[in-house]
Order: structure tokens, then sequence, then C-alpha cells
């Protein structure tokens, strides 16, 4: 049994690798980090082309769902994405907050932080920043997002429990998350759940929907709901890799299923509101100061 460092490592390295591939490659793979498959175009992912904010260029193929799709990002709101990659749901989000709003990324692989800051520069987005860090001691204080989003990543972490306890602590009274995920109903089998690949690829990784759940009712959140289900299909030709065809035959025929999750919960609490500026009034106040003789300004 690897150790939590020895597992974040796997994930760090083979994520830097993942950052130079190709769309393509990464979405006919287990979230870019097994042997592509030729039997079908596309895992685990959605497809964000159609989405208000979307950047081609951010858009890694490492999804399995629209977070943001589901977050009711309002206007101004502080946004934190957990294991931002290039930036995709970074840029979806600010869209939503719009430029009164702020967009914080937070990942920990080096290369994909320099790849989100370049696509932000290139974009002139002034109001999104990507921080270098891991998402189970997340480099932000206590309080302050609005609306957390995360596009399956926590699966990659060893100790998700904590993760979910740090969205808690980040995130505002009253604020809330909406993150997609994979989660298992059933046992994968050892030779899958074993394999440093397989876990970097979103699926060893995975724990079961259940205690998903109940880790994120523990920490204290409320109305809890999921909010999206679908259940993902590893091919036949990535599974021979791993398992005989047996084996592969019982796993298709066994209980056991991988989906991929949406999770909706609110922090409780009220979120102080936020005072309207009343520019007629500001206006007027500038210009009774602001005359020539005044000496005010």
């Amino acid at each position: 049994m690897k150790t939590e460092k020895e597992l974040k490592n796997i994930v760090k390295s083979k994520y830097t690798k993942i950052a130079e591939q190709g769309k393509t490659e990464n979405a006919v793979s287990c979230c870019g980090a097994t042997t592509a498959s030729n039997k079908v175009y596309n895992i685990m992912m959605d497809d964000y082309s159609e989405t208000d904010g979307y950047v081609s260029d951010a858009d890694l193929g490492l999804g399995c769902g629209l977070p943001t799709h589901f977050a009711h990002i309002n206007k101004g709101d502080t946004v934190i994405d957990l294991g931002s990659g290039a930036g995709n749901d970074c840029f979806v989000a600010r869209h939503e907050t719009g430029v009164e709003g702020k967009v914080i990324g937070i990942d920990f692989t080096p290369v994909m932080i320099k790849k989100a800051r370049i696509n932000a520069e290139k974009l002139g987005y002034n109001n999104v920043e990507f921080r270098e860090g891991d998402i189970d001691d997340m480099p932000v204080s206590n309080d302050m997002a609005d609306v957390i989003v995360s596009n399956c990543v926590l699966n990659l972490v060893p100790n998700k429990q904590k993760v979910i306890e740090e969205i808690y602590r980040v995130l505002k009274p009253g604020g809330h998350f909406s993150i997609s995920d994979i989660v298992l109903v059933g046992n994968l089998p050892d030779a899958l759940r074993e394999d440093a690949e397989m876990y970097a690829g979103c699926v060893a990784g995975a724990i079961q929907k259940a205690d998903y759940l109940q880790y994120i009712s523990d920490a204290g959140f409320s109305n809890l709901k999921i909010q999206k289900e679908k259940p993902i299909t590893i091919p036949e030709d990535i599974l021979s890799k791993y398992l005989s065809p047996d084996m592969i035959k019982e796993f298709n025929t066994n209980s056991t299923g991988i989906f991929s999750i949406t999770v909706y919960a609110e922090k409780p609490g009220t979120k102080p509101t936020k005072p309207k500026l009343n520019i007629a009034e500001i206006q007027e106040k500038t210009d009774s100061c602001c005359t020539p003789n005044s000496g005010c300004c």
C-alpha cells in the first residue's frame, strides 16, 4: 500500500506529462493517464464547447462533469476551482462572476499553473489568478469563497475527508460547492485498484459513493444533493492491460459500478449582503465636492 506522499508524487508526475498531451488523447483514456482506447472517443468528460466562457486552449479533456453549470455562480462572487489544470473551469466561472468577481484556481502541478497563467494573460483576465498548492491544505484564508467548484480531482487525493474539511473552512457561511467526481458502487478488482496508472486515471483512487456523501455530511454541510449522475464505462481494450478476458467478463457483469456524480452542498449560515452602489448618489457627492475652487480634489 503506497503512502499519501507516494500517491501524490505519482499524480504530480503523471499530470506533468498530461499537461503536454492533446485534448483528444486525454479524452480517449482515463483522465489522460492510461493508454488510449480505440473503442470510444470520450470516456469521462462532458462537452464544454457550447458553454459561455469556454476557452479551447484551456480544455485538456480531463473532467468528468460540468460543475460550473450547476454551481449557481452570481455576479461579484469569489469562486475557487480545486485542481484547476490549464484554467478551463476558472474561465467559465469568470464568465458567470463577471469582472466584479474573483476566481482563484488551485493546482499542485507547476506546469499546469504555468499553462493556466499564460491562458489568463492572453485573455487579459486580471481577476483570475492561479495558486500552486495542495487542495487538502489550500493556500487561502478562512471564509473567503462564495462558491467552490472542482472537476474530477478529489478522487486523485488520498485523504478526501481532509479536502472536504478544507472546503468547509474556506467557504463563507452560506456559501456552497458543486463538485464533479468519480465514485464507486461495489469494489474494483485488485489489479485495477492497485495500479498507479489507474490511480492517476481517476479510477483506482475513487471511493464508495456512500462514503463520499458521508464525508460531506460529517463535515457539517447541509442541503446535500446529487445534481447529476452518469455511469462510466471503461473500454475493454483499456481493461485488457490489467485484467484477463475472464476477469473482464466478470467485471462487466458484476454489481460494481463506476459513476461520475456532481454533488452540491451548502455551508450553514448567512452570507452578508453586498451593498449596492448608488451611482447617482456617488456622482452627486463628487460633483458637489470637486468644483474648481473647493480645494478638496
